[in-house]
Order: C-alpha cells, then sequence, then structure tokens
C-alpha cells in the first residue's frame, strides 16, 4: 500500500526582501524614511547629472558644427 505525498513549493525570499525584513527590525520607522529619502536623492542627483552630460554633448555637437 503507497501513501500519499504532498509536495508543498514555498517561494524563497530575495535578497532585497531579507535587507527589508532585517531594515525594519533594526530601524526605527523615522530613520527607514529618512534612508529612503535620502537614496532617492542620491538617484534624483545621478539622473540629473546624467541629464547635463547629455545636453553638454549636445552642446558640443551643435557648436562644432557651426564653426
Amino acid at each position: 500500500m503507497q501513501s500519499a505525498t504532498t509536495v508543498r513549493a514555498t517561494a524563497l525570499p530575495s535578497v532585497t526582501d531579507a535587507l527589508r525584513a532585517m531594515e525594519s527590525f533594526l530601524m526605527a520607522a523615522g530613520q527607514r524614511t529618512a534612508r529612503r529619502n535620502a537614496w532617492t536623492a542620491v538617484l534624483e542627483d545621478r539622473r540629473r547629472a546624467k541629464d547635463r552630460t547629455e545636453a553638454q554633448h549636445v552642446l558640443e555637437a551643435v557648436a562644432s558644427r557651426r564653426s
């Protein structure tokens, strides 16, 4: 007589999920918000720097065509 075996698939948490869980455990809510706001500001600064670089390249290309 054979018994039926039930197999369950459980998703393993991603690294991001694990880090967020540790963050919420270790930091107060205000610290988490401040850190996320700071990271958002860093990403925005990087985007603006990339935009400035691209604009500078366009301006240099236009200036070299006129010369």
